[in-house]
């Protein structure tokens, strides 16, 4: 599948809105797997196709959790973290793509996940520091992303933990265990050297 033929399929699951974000994030994931050596194609892919469930029926999305995915955890979270695992499933069944990397990518792309992959670290970044996103900090983690991942990764965590926290949000366990597990890393690396 190509990159337009992907970009048609999702378009019609899209706002336009929503559809302009992800040219965005599609533009921003490319010069990320660029910069940081991933596989473009698996990137564009992943990135045309990480919203595709945003707007499904939320009571559809749940029955896909309860009946179709093994793992439910997303469940009492918040509705707005059902359309990533969905999407991936939706991505796999409706239109046919099975790479576990792609699929992956997809589904942790709003929680991450510890020990992501790189196609997964760079479509979670894409889409929080595509160019229409516009919010406090983001400039920030765009200047991160320049010249290394994980620290981009961790801004964008303690921007995202922080923003749940001040709203008496639940926060997801994995996007937590992820951002401690960048942390040690990090705090390894350190050490080393």
């Amino acid at each position: 599948m190509n990159r337009e033929q992907a970009l048609a399929i999702v378009k019609l699951h899209l706002t336009d809105h929503r559809y302009t974000h992800t040219l965005g994030v599609v533009a921003t994931a490319d010069e990320l797997a660029h910069r940081f050596g991933a596989d473009r194609e698996k990137t564009e892919l992943a990135a045309v196709f990480h919203d595709y469930a945003k707007f499904r029926d939320k009571e559809e999305m749940k029955r896909v959790v309860m009946e179709k995915l093994s793992d439910k955890s997303c469940l009492g979270f918040g509705d707005e973290l059902l359309h990533a695992p969905c999407g991936a499933y939706f991505v796999e069944h409706e239109v046919g793509l099975t790479d576990q990397e792609i699929l992956n990518a997809i589904r942790y792309h709003t929680t991450g996940r510890p020990d992501m992959t790189l196609l997964e670290k760079i479509v979670f970044l894409a889409d929080y520091i595509e160019p229409g996103r516009q919010f406090k900090g983001v400039e920030d983690v765009r200047k991160l992303a320049k010249r290394d991942l994980d620290e981009a990764i961790i801004q964008a965590l303690e921007n995202t933990i922080a923003f749940l926290m001040r709203r008496r949000q639940l926060v997801f366990p994995e996007t937590l265990a992820t951002y401690n597990k960048l942390i040690h890393k990090k705090r390894r690396s350190d050490v080393s050297e």
